[in-house]
């Protein structure tokens, strides 16, 4: 229950509040109705920062783990200054929030590695915090199709239920991967998270 508090959306962590480029891809028209927000979250997920932000959440989860090395391996991975932004912003609020709730010292770190250094003493299952995270990840980007571009609620959350099995898989690989296994091949995403940047009139902060 505590993955399930810190994980959801509402989580004071200023989520609504990034797009991940999402805004700059419905104002290219690219993204224009339901079946394009799947394809485009379904990349996302699978070639993009889904992918890597489950695998640096694996590796920080290990007991093992060097937290400062991944949080620097986080932050040389974002492929440009809104995305460096949106995770470090994030993660500090998250990490800033949990210290309240727990009374215990949480660094300002990237958003995975935030989480994976709150959710370590619960000794939890890795595959069920990835796919918490994800799940989160993935319903803010479809509450803000539902407002933006627009979706009906009905229309945003089928495409949220249709990837909640794909995320439960990816999720469960994540959990086996390596430092090897880490890497993007999403450049529509990136590219258009680079091309928010220059936007002078925007809704959202990435």
């Amino acid at each position: 229950m505590h993955l399930t508090h810190w994980l959801s959306p509402a989580f004071p962590t200023g989520a609504f509040a990034y797009s991940h480029g999402l805004e700059q891809v419905i104002a290219l028209g690219a993204v224009s109705d339901a079946a394009s927000l799947e394809h485009w979250l379904s990349d996302v997920l699978h070639h993009g920062a889904g992918w890597q932000d489950a695998v640096l959440l694996a590796l920080a989860l290990a007991p093992d783990a060097d937290l400062d090395a991944l949080d620097d391996m986080a932050q040389a991975l974002q492929p440009c200054a809104e995305r460096w932004q949106e995770s470090s912003e994030q993660g500090a609020a998250f990490a800033r929030t949990v210290a309240q709730i727990t009374a215990s010292p949480q660094p300002a770190r990237t958003l995975p590695i935030a989480v994976a250094q709150a959710a370590r003493p619960l000794s939890p299952d890795p595959a069920q915090v990835i796919a918490l995270y994800l799940q989160g990840f993935v319903t803010n980007l479809v509450t803000i199709a539902i407002r933006h571009v627009p979706l009906g609620q009905g229309e945003g959350h089928a495409v949220l239920a249709r990837l909640l099995p794909p995320i439960a898989a990816l999720a469960g690989r994540a959990a086996r991967a390596g430092m090897a296994d880490l890497g993007t091949a999403c450049p529509g995403a990136d590219i258009a998270a680079m091309e928010h940047e220059c936007k002078e009139v925007r809704l959202f902060r990435t």
